[in-house]
């Protein structure tokens, strides 16, 4: 990761009030695919899906325009 938990934790408690219980997706850092080899190199592209879950809690699924 970039950044540090903590840094994240402490930026974000700037603009908003986390909770017990508040997931943070931190995702991927640009750049990181370009160090694949060349067919592991799969980019989103409109109409996937991507879909987080927590076990007990459910799941959201986001579909890319």
């Amino acid at each position: 990761m970039i950044f540090s938990v903590a840094y994240l934790i402490s930026y974000l408690s700037q603009y908003m009030t986390l909770e017990a219980g508040d997931v943070i997706s931190t995702g991927t850092p640009e750049g990181v695919i370009l160090g694949k080899p060349g067919a592991d190199k799969v980019w989103l592209k409109a109409g996937d899906e991507v879909m987080t879950e927590v076990e007990g809690l459910g799941q959201l699924t986001n579909v890319l325009c």
